[in-house]
């Protein structure tokens, strides 16, 4: 579920570039999810709090990087390099989640587990290219999509240190990291505002910001952060590689896409190497 929505994020974020600033949408997208929950919130919150303070700058850094670094930068790479890349480079965010899971936390990495993360990647880079290796040597690299490896750096960096987060309500710590995370953009936001470009409210742009305000905000965080308390983040990590099969299958869903032998197989690996990921791994 939570790749699933956060899949529909990275089309949103693309095709929505023009309309809304990057750093707007991040900072609304916070701001919102933010308001929505913390009504829920302040009991737990209230609480909570010794707990907090005891593991502020922890918290922090799990604010920083999973909420105010990872979306921002996402955002502002999709404004400079196509949808192809961003799915490629994000990508490479399960291979990041278990190279810091072995340098901070010395986890194993299996044989089995390493085949089934390199079957999966063949898997999703099938699907992008179309099957056509001429696909992947006509992309070239630029500043957005090194902007975007530097989030998936960050995101990969929250998806591990979630382990050592206290304990805390779910509703206590996704309300804190998200509160804190906004406030961590609010000065970027009135800059971009002031020097670059303004946000323009419309019909558009308010359904844009509710959507992820929502389902790949709240939704995807309750859901990836349950997921990896469950299965780790190794395990969970995997699953990222589940984006692009979900934009083809929407891409045929709903704007009549032909699915071709190349999805069939991509998909198919994908799976393959997820399943035996989960099976091999501790």
């Amino acid at each position: 579920m939570a790749v699933f929505f956060w899949s529909v994020n990275s089309i949103v974020g693309r095709f929505m570039r023009l309309e809304v600033p990057p750093i707007a949408l991040a900072f609304w997208r916070w701001a919102g999810a933010s308001l929505l929950i913390f009504y829920f919130a302040w009991p737990q919150l209230k609480e909570d709090w010794p707990i907090i303070r005891r593991y502020l700058p922890l918290l922090l850094l799990l604010a920083l990087t999973g909420v105010a670094m990872f979306n921002t930068l996402l955002y502002s790479g999709l404004q400079e390099t196509v949808a192809l890349n961003g799915f490629l480079i994000q990508s490479t965010m399960p291979i990041l989640i278990m190279l810091f899971s072995f340098f901070l936390f010395r986890d194993k990495i299996s044989h089995l587990q390493g085949v089934g993360v390199a079957l999966s990647l063949i898997g999703v880079v099938i699907v992008i290219a179309r099957g056509d290796i001429e696909v992947l040597r006509s992309l070239s690299l630029n500043r957005g999509d090194i902007l975007i490896f530097i989030a998936a750096i960050g995101y990969a960096v929250y998806s591990v240190m979630l382990r050592q987060r206290p304990t805390l309500h779910p509703l206590s710590f996704i309300a804190f990291t998200f509160v804190t995370g906004t406030l961590m953009l609010l000065p970027l936001y009135v800059w971009e505002t002031v020097t670059v470009k303004a946000l323009s409210l419309n019909g558009p742009t308010l359904l844009t910001i509710a959507y992820v305000s929502i389902f790949p905000s709240i939704v995807s965080y309750f859901c990836y952060n349950r997921g990896i308390e469950l299965i780790g983040a190794n395990r969970a990590g995997l699953f990222i590689h589940l984006m692009p099969v979900f934009g083809t299958i929407m891409a045929v869903l709903f704007l009549g896409e032909t699915f071709f032998w190349f999805h069939g197989v991509g998909i198919v690996m994908i799976f393959v190497g997820i399943v035996l990921t989960l099976r091999h791994s501790n």
